[in-house]
């Protein structure tokens, strides 16, 4: 099968298309012929070293296809199942083998596409509205790069809970995708100063949560926007990482709270997986959830995604089709 393969860690040069065999399941695992796989920033974060792996590696935190194979243990999936996972290495490939107990099944009226789309980026969005800082109507959420992957799937949400969303883009035509995504308010920080910006639209009084993607070029700022006792949730870090900081600076901000969060941490059991993804499955097939799946690529062309992604040339989901 081909797979792309990580033998030394850095830039996107380093990832190779490789022929490696097709897997064997073991006991527990199913074997799944993908029909895609998620591009996210975890991967880039792998493949520069700054998350460890072991060298060498297949990249690839998310996907979805049909089961071709099951270990002697498995029961909960057979044979011609649709299935999607998360949080699983190895899914830049033709062929995965995956734990059964991390698969759920792709409902009728979602893609397999789609699948592989919501995965990663749509659980993401869903723990961090519901679940780490489960949001009000009526309160007010400050969203960096909301017309990324999650920044469009967690305006969407927020929106249907009822808060006011405030969201950070680039350009005029990603402040565009946020609106329509649903947020309230959309400011271009190429052209404007986010941090005053969101005091002037707040009145001064702060955000209850700030869902920052970005990181280094954001965090500081980002404090400033809260209101007492608000909570800082950085969930990446997009420009790179967040400088040490001295921790008193929290309480003289107004006793906030910082989280930097993992979503392996929210799909931990198998029950909060499989009601997570369900939950997510339900938005998008009854239309409360819009995918945007901007890109999809061939497997070969691994570099040129991670390039695209890291240059924030992208908008939505980008996936890899094998």
């Amino acid at each position: 099968m081909k797979a792309i393969q990580v033998k030394h860690v850095g830039g996107p040069e380093v990832m190779e298309l490789v022929e490696l065999p097709i897997p064997e399941p073991k006991a527990n695992e199913a074997v799944v012929k993908l029909s895609a796989s998620g591009v996210n920033f975890i991967d880039v974060y792998q493949r520069e070293g700054r998350y460890k792996v072991a060298l060498p590696f297949v990249l690839g935190q998310e996907g979805a296809g049909v089961v071709s194979t099951v270990g002697a243990d498995v029961t909960s999936v057979k044979s011609g199942d649709r299935v999607a996972w998360s949080s699983i290495l190895g899914s830049y490939a033709e062929y995965d083998s995956v734990p059964a107990e991390r698969l759920v099944p792709i409902p009728a009226g979602v893609s397999d596409q789609q699948g592989a789309a919501a995965m990663l980026q749509g659980m993401t969005a869903h723990y961090l509205a519901y679940s780490l800082y489960p949001l009000k109507r009526g309160e007010t959420a400050l969203v960096h790069a909301a017309a990324g992957g999650v920044g469009l799937l967690l305006t969407q949400m927020a929106h249907n809970i009822g808060a006011r969303v405030i969201a950070t883009v680039s350009t005029e035509a990603k402040a565009t995708l946020a609106r329509e995504a649903g947020a309230d308010d959309v400011i271009l920080y190429t052209q404007q100063d986010f941090e005053q910006e969101t005091k002037r639209l707040t009145g001064g009084k702060g955000v209850d949560v700030v869902y920052d993607s970005v990181g280094k070029t954001t965090f500081e700022k980002g404090l400033n926007v809260l209101r007492p006792r608000g909570m800082m949730v950085l969930y990446g870090g997009s420009s790179g990482p967040v400088p040490p900081f001295d921790l008193v600076e929290l309480s003289t901000k107004g006793s906030l709270f910082v989280t930097r969060p993992m979503l392996a941490y929210y799909t931990a059991t198998r029950e909060e997986l499989v009601m997570r993804a369900g939950a997510v499955f339900e938005m998008i097939g009854s239309g409360k959830l819009k995918l945007r799946i901007e890109h999809t690529y061939p497997l070969a062309d691994a570099q040129r995604a991670h390039r695209e992604l890291e240059g924030r040339k992208t908008t939505g989901k980008l996936l890899l089709v094998p």
